[in-house]
């Protein structure tokens, strides 16, 4: 038999089988033994076989992983030398964010996009809690508006108390199946028990002594839109860790600098400290976002380096 992972608890799964039955379900020991670095070889999200363990019960083994359309890998939060895929076989992914209460860095952000880039996999951010904003927050938020969007990524200001732009999000969703990532306390589980009557999903309060998030998921899971399409709801993440990516490579996660790396003087420039670098010029001259630069630098810098062999560009 075949179906879909629909929920991921680390060592029993949910699976809809095609005629939409749900069966608890473990993998074959031998999946443990395979080529996979990753701390979950199953992700919500994945197509599998399985078979019955026992002809009276309900409980199934999986016996195949068919290949990935895509997948988002994290650093694993428990084994930091170790790979935790986030989800697989989606269409894009929703990040939510907020300004307040709790204070999602830019820094975070553009760290998922990168994972988002990285696996070709489309955007869309999500700020929450926008009945929160004074005028100051409401000119970051616009800030953050225009330099997102002009790079190519749709941005979204909702308030999930006031339902506030919350039904427009639905065309966003409707008939694909998207990632619904972000900090605790963001307002995930809300969202989803906005967008699907009767989830019911539990949510808290962000906490008041600290000012952050709680989690409240524990576990990825899938639920189905009553207008089409699914959202894969993940854990709350305090960090998100990149993996498998190369200092080299880096550059050509932010697409405003993509589209100048032709332009500049050495073809293995890390746009840090050499010269004749576009990328850098354009920073300079206001045609990228200084911050969006930082947080390159940053992730640039929590890379370990490999010696590499530069020349100049013909």
């Amino acid at each position: 038999m075949q179906g879909v992972v629909y929920k991921s608890t680390g060592s029993w799964y949910n699976v809809k089988d095609e005629w939409g039955k749900l069966w608890n379900a473990r993998m074959k020991g031998v999946f443990k033994l395979d080529d996979i670095t990753s701390t979950n070889p199953i992700a919500v999200g994945d197509i599998v076989d399985f078979e019955l363990e026992n002809e009276n019960e309900q409980t199934v083994t999986i016996t195949k992983i068919h290949d990935r359309k895509n997948h988002i890998n994290r650093q694993s939060p428990r084994i930091k030398s170790q790979q935790h895929i986030v989800a697989a076989n989606i269409d894009q992914s929703l990040l939510i964010a907020t300004l307040k209460e709790p204070r999602t860095s830019q820094g975070f952000i553009d760290r998922f996009l990168v994972a988002c880039e990285m696996y070709h996999v489309p955007a869309v951010i999500l700020f929450n809690k926008i009945d929160l904003h004074k005028e100051k927050d409401q000119a970051k938020f616009e800030q953050l508006k225009e330099v997102y969007e002009e790079v190519g990524y749709k941005v979204v200001g909702v308030s999930l108390k006031n339902d506030k732009n919350v039904e427009g999000t639905k065309d966003l969703l409707k008939d694909k199946i998207t990632l619904v990532s972000g900090h605790s306390g963001v307002g995930k589980s809300t969202f989803i028990n906005a967008i699907i009557p009767h989830t019911q999903i539990k949510t808290q309060d962000v906490s008041g002594w600290s000012g952050k998030g709680q989690h409240t998921t524990t576990f990825a899971e899938m639920y189905e839109l009553p207008f089409g399409g699914k959202i894969i709801d993940t854990p709350g993440m305090k960090e998100f860790g990149l993996v498998n990516i190369e200092r080299q490579e880096l550059s050509g996660y932010f697409p405003e600098m993509k589209e100048r790396l032709n332009d500049c003087q050495f073809n293995n420039c890390l746009h840090f400290n050499e010269p004749g670098c576009a990328v850098k010029q354009a920073v300079i001259d206001g045609e990228v976002d200084e911050d969006r630069y930082v947080s390159y630098v940053n992730i640039l810098e929590s890379i370990p380096p490999v010696p590499l062999k530069g020349r100049l560009r013909s």
